[in-house]
């Protein structure tokens, strides 16, 4: 910690969120409360989206086709949206993305009020959205640090996972009762007003242009980007944990056949509900995270522990105990998701920001959905809890080995760092020229 610091808070206080971003932007207010406000309205489509698939086909393959047609999007665009954010003036690309989202509520709205609404729009508009996203992402990514104090990123970082564990936790509940109690009508136009509110909150965020050495949206500057990925071994380590976790230790894709298997149906809204608890916890005591500086180590800890946990779940046959290790998985989730973000946040230059952003969205995102897929085949092969309890351990030795290979992820500081020293040093220098505009 610098001579400048604080003295760390003390109690109970101590676990309460830092809201320093909060009290000192008002961009990062804006921003906050409007992913806040639109990610409700995400998971009343998101809920409501595969509920009319399914009442229109009867198909569980024609549901579960949705992320097949989601996931060449989300690759194709997410690197091409990484380079775009470092083109383009962020703010602008967050805010016509995000009417080009309300643009799309507008048409499933439209077809659910048909007589006979049509099933091939629900396709079309997942796979249009996962592109939107995928542009949009990598732009919100790139304007956190713009916005908020480089010795605020850490708090920002968890400040931005409790908004998302709020709508996981609480999103599905009320696209739950929407959709069972109005119709996915009425989901699909909540959403849209959601859209709306966020939008008229975000065009009132400063411009946010590109940088002097922002260079056009190309295959060579995604490459670019992915060379300097590849320079930085500690930012190699992280997409790689993340991306080892998620593929070996995703275990939702088998949790209704768990649920049964325990002679449990009642809690498989339970079992789902428990991981993005566990985060939510995390997230409203996520105050000691700002003190810490090993970041790396903190990564590797966490997803070893989600390992651990989903293993437990696994070797367990006591429902409520699945439910406590499901939760200790999402917090342990959680971690590694502030961390990963202070590290990134913290360390790379503002020309490149948006194009790591996109590496990122692919290694925080394909790993959980080919993953599932990895859960799913391992049951049909192995059964149900064996395919949980063996990723969780395979997650483990893979996260281990990672850490052995990648030293540099495990003597990361970020006091010491070089990164986050020159970006520390050019953001002081440049405060205040900025603090005179």
């Amino acid at each position: 910690m610098t001579d400048d610091t604080p003295d760390p808070a003390s109690g109970l206080r101590a676990l309460l969120p830092d809201l320093s971003p909060w009290r000192a932007s008002v961009d990062f207010r804006r921003l906050w409360i409007s992913g806040l406000i639109s990610n409700f309205g995400t998971f009343l489509t998101f809920v409501a989206l595969p509920v009319q698939l399914k009442e229109l086909t009867g198909s569980a393959a024609a549901v579960g086709a949705i992320g097949a047609v989601e996931l060449v999007p989300l690759v194709v665009f997410g690197l091409y949206g990484g380079a775009l954010a470092d083109a383009w003036d962020k703010r602008k690309l967050i805010v016509w993305t995000e009417a080009g989202q309300g643009l799309l509520s507008v048409f499933l709205l439209a077809n659910a009020l048909l007589p006979r609404p049509a099933v091939w729009p629900l396709y079309v508009v997942a796979a249009l959205s996962s592109a939107l996203v995928s542009v949009q992402r990598p732009a919100l990514d790139s304007l956190w640090p713009r916005i908020v104090a480089h010795d605020h990123l850490p708090a920002a970082a968890s400040l931005n996972s409790l908004r998302w564990t709020v709508g996981g936790v609480a999103g599905p509940a009320l696209a739950g009762v929407v959709v069972a109690y109005a119709g996915v009508g009425w989901a699909y136009g909540a959403d849209l007003l959601t859209f709306v509110v966020s939008v008229v909150l975000m065009v009132r965020i400063a411009a946010s242009p590109a940088s002097h050495e922002a260079v056009k949206p190309s295959l060579r500057a995604i490459a670019e980007g992915a060379r300097y990925a590849w320079t930085r071994k500690e930012l190699l380590g992280t997409y790689a944990v993340d991306l080892a976790a998620m593929f070996l230790a995703m275990p939702l894709a088998v949790l209704p056949f768990l649920a049964d298997e325990l002679d449990a149906e009642w809690s498989l809204g339970l079992m789902y509900a428990s991981v993005p608890a566990g985060a939510l916890l995390v997230s409203l005591t996520s105050g000691w995270t700002s003190r810490i500086r090993r970041h790396g180590r903190m990564v590797v800890l966490s997803a070893a522990l989600w390992g651990v946990a989903i293993a437990g779940a696994g070797f367990v046959g006591d429902v409520w105990l699945v439910l406590l290790f499901l939760t200790l998985a999402g917090g342990a989730d959680m971690v590694s998701g502030i961390f990963r973000a202070a590290m990134w946040n913290q360390t790379i230059p503002d020309e490149l920001r948006g194009r790591l952003a996109g590496i990122e969205l692919l290694s925080y995102s394909v790993g959980p959905t080919v993953g599932q897929v990895r859960g799913g085949g391992l049951a049909a092969w192995l059964g149900v809890r064996a395919s949980v309890w063996s990723g969780g351990l395979l997650c483990v030795g893979a996260v281990g080995l990672l850490a052995l290979c990648l030293p540099k992820l495990m003597t990361y500081d970020a006091r010491t760092n070089e990164h986050a020293v020159r970006l520390r040093e050019q953001r002081s220098a440049a405060a205040p020229a900025q603090a005179k505009t």
